[in-house]
């Protein structure tokens, strides 16, 4: 049964949340204390490397937000900026070896949450889930220009 009480967007935040909130516990057991707002900037870059720009796109906040966030993110290890090698006027932040350790320690959990939703919901109705949010992805998720 749907709780009717809540919208489509807080009935997708919530389990969001929960994975979200797993994640960042288990780095912390790692002994990585990486704050919410760096978490939801850090999740954003791209594997090959992300402009300020394109990160505050996607994580919907402004450049110079983007940029105090990368500078703590930097400062504690977990990325650097490196020139772009398409614009040589241009910086891409990359992940760093310390950076992929958040990546190694996130990925079992998630793993583990999408293993329980699965046996919950069973595998047709988590494979419907998947394909119904990742169409709505295509009218939802910001495109980044680049």
């Amino acid at each position: 049964m749907v709780d009717a009480e809540l919208n489509l967007g807080l009935l997708l935040f919530i389990p969001y949340r929960f994975m979200e909130s797993a994640v960042l516990a288990a780095l912390e057991e790692h002994g990585h204390d990486l704050p919410l707002n760096q978490a939801r900037v850090f999740q954003r870059i791209a594997p090959g490397g992300s402009r300020l720009a394109e990160l505050a796109e996607t994580a919907q906040v402004s450049k110079q937000t983007v940029g105090s966030i990368v500078d703590q993110l930097e400062r504690a290890g977990y990325v650097r900026r490196i020139p772009d090698p398409s614009d040589a006027r241009a910086r891409l932040v990359t992940v760093t070896a310390k950076g992929r350790e958040l990546v190694e320690i996130s990925v079992p959990v998630i793993r583990e949450i999408e293993a329980a939703w699965e046996a919950h919901l069973g595998p047709t109705r988590t494979q419907q889930l998947r394909e119904t949010l990742a169409e709505l992805r295509t009218i939802t998720d910001l495109p980044v220009h680049t």
